[in-house]
């Protein structure tokens, strides 16, 4: 039997396992795994700028395609406590990640040893598994049955801590001889669907709520082919966004407090039947459940049982991988109308396009300093629906779901749960890194922005390039407007007077500056038909030097986007609504006379 190091041993594992690519820091702790990584060859290693940095990276390459699983690597103590962050945005929006860490030896784990840190029950909560391995022949099972953990059930990270005299010890292991573990995914019975579409059939106004459990299976084509067949409506969730193109017929618009379409919702509040398949209920897309449930009859389907009954009791709950069961759902579906047994349904969702065609917000405004609804209006002009966005939280995520376009599934990468500030640049950069032909394109608020901005060098160093726009209004945005609530405005200002940038007024930190002097392109636009110019520039400047460039829109102080901090028939409107289809010209539909 051939014998390496266990270090050397999880690296030809990670390979038989797919990976092609890590992001990380190395470390004195680590780097017995960083030396058998340069010596196997194989796994193209990004060196990061910040350890969380390197988690959020993993996120973005894992979210970009499917069966990818990302890798990040760090040493001892504060490395691995600088990537909890990721582990937890990652096990929100079940995102297999691996995250590998290095620790002090087995010898001095109890004696307070320089960096030495208990990571592995930290990061239990965050996890589906976290192992600090004592014994270097158990690192052929842990790494095999962390990929095997990552992939079944519900998709999550998974953190292996490697003492540096385990990594270095001399094992008997045989790459040639590894197997993967077998996947189990939940599948539901042919019973169980038949009920569900009895159920649905049933029903008059019936709406599909596609999750982003449905992109992680991989089945965004099945639910297209299920919702044609049935001809019912689908709204996607926000993590579900692009699992049919906003302009096909049936899409029934996104529902929500926040990241919502007012036809979206409006349509919902119509229906009288809901099945959902690999969603969670999530509080912003519900809002109060008297509200959202009221009068409807709901089938829950999910990969996780104990996900079904957690928000509110389904009337029909079925545990299964959601490509397993839009499988049987097609099937059951072609069957039924062979038979000509489902119903027609043409005019309920034609009735759904008519309010995309009048409930509309408006978007086109020349106001200088710029109101962010007139870069969202240019961004549709100026990037196709091969985009892949990238997002995480704030007023300039909520405004961007509610008014860019998205048309295929991994093509908006937004983490959901967690929303944790500075995710945007490390991810963009892993979504680039997976997609490198791709158009990718990030969208920050000036704080998220803020957060990471020294992870643009990564992209400068490895050559990684997309646009990154960045709308800025020195604030707290969305902070701000939560503290309307409380009568307050207090600490979430970001305006000062750069002494070094005068011509920025309030506005602060010098963006362009930073961004050159981090190895990067910067275009500032401050007036409405500066915005399309600009990002194809940006698209050039980005084909052509090969790194991020960022186009900086610099936004009036204070906009209140259309939200609700109640429920889904309350939102608050702020700003003018469309009523002329000059208002919104970027709309999927031009806008019709209500």
């Amino acid at each position: 039997m051939p014998r390496m190091t266990a270090a050397r041993a999880a690296v030809e594992i990670l390979k038989r396992e797919g990976v092609s690519n890590a992001f990380g820091v190395p470390g004195a702790a680590i780097n017995p795994f960083y030396a058998a990584l340069k010596a196997s060859g194989g796994v193209h290693h990004t060196l990061a700028r910040h350890v969380e940095g390197a988690s959020h990276m993993a996120e973005g390459y894992t979210r970009a395609k499917a069966g990818n699983i990302g890798v990040c690597v760090g040493t001892s103590g504060p490395a691995g406590t600088d990537m909890i962050t990721g582990l937890y945005s990652a096990i929100a929006d079940s995102i297999p990640i691996l995250c590998i860490t290095g620790q002090a030896p087995t010898a001095v784990l109890h004696k307070e040893d320089f960096q030495a840190v208990d990571i592995s029950s930290i990061a239990k909560p965050v996890t589906k598994a976290a192992t600090t391995v004592l014994e270097a022949a158990q690192v052929p099972g842990v790494f095999q049955q962390a990929f095997h953990l990552m992939r079944t059930g519900r998709p999550g990270p998974v953190l292996i801590d490697l003492p540096i005299d385990v990594q270095l010890t001399e094992i008997e292991f045989d790459p040639e001889l590894y197997e993967p573990i077998p996947v189990h995914k939940p599948a539901a019975s042919r019973k169980q669907i038949e009920r569900a579409i009895q159920m649905l059939n049933a029903s008059e106004r019936p709406v599909l709520v596609a999750g982003g459990g449905i992109i992680n299976a991989d089945a965004s084509e099945l639910l297209v082919e299920f919702a044609e067949l049935t001809g019912v409506p689908v709204i996607p969730t926000l993590m579900g966004w692009g699992i049919l193109p906003d302009d096909h017929e049936l899409n029934a618009g996104m529902v929500g407090l926040q990241t919502s379409h007012r036809y979206g919702n409006a349509n919902f509040l119509e229906s009288d039947f809901v099945l959902g398949i690999g969603n969670r209920w999530a509080n912003r897309h519900t809002g109060k459940l008297d509200v959202y449930t009221q009068g409807r009859t709901f089938v829950h389907v999910d990969i996780e049982p104990t996900q079904i009954g957690k928000i509110f009791a389904p009337d029909l709950g079925i545990a299964s991988d959601a490509k397993a069961a839009l499988e049987l759902f097609v099937e059951v579906a072609r069957e039924l109308k062979a038979a000509g047994e489902l119903k027609d349904r043409s005019a309920w969702a034609a009735s759904t396009q008519e309010r995309k065609a009048t409930l509309q917000r408006k978007t086109h405004f020349d106001n200088v300093p710029l109101k962010p609804q007139r870069v969202y209006e240019e961004m549709n002009r100026a990037f196709g629906p091969e985009t892949r966005y990238v997002t995480t939280i704030g007023l300039s995520q909520i405004a961007g779901a509610q008014m860019l376009h998205v048309y295929k599934p991994r093509h908006w990468i937004n983490c959901g749960q967690a929303g944790p500030l500075g995710w945007t640049i490390p991810a963009a950069l892993g979504v680039a890194t997976a997609d490198p032909e791709g158009t990718v394109v990030a969208l920050s608020g000036d704080y998220d922005f803020q957060f990471m901005l020294e992870e643009l060098a990564v992209g400068a160093q490895h050559r990684i390039p997309y646009v990154h726009v960045l709308v800025n209004n020195s604030y707290l945005g969305l902070i701000r407007q939560a503290q309307r609530n409380f009568d307050i405005d207090f600490q979430v200002n970001l305006e000062f007077e750069n002494l070094n940038s005068p011509e920025l007024g309030v506005y602060g930190v010098d963006h362009v500056k930073v961004v050159e002097g981090l190895g990067c392109k910067a275009i500032r636009v401050t007036e409405p038909d500066q915005l399309l110019p600009a990002f194809e520039e940006a698209k050039k400047l980005a084909a052509e030097f090969r790194v991020p460039v960022v186009v900086e829109a610099i936004l009036e102080r204070v906009t209140n986007i259309a939200m609700s901090g109640t429920d889904i028939a309350s939102v608050n409107e702020f700003e003018d609504l469309a009523t002329d289809p000059s208002h919104a010209p970027t709309a999927i539909r031009p806008l019709a006379a209500s």
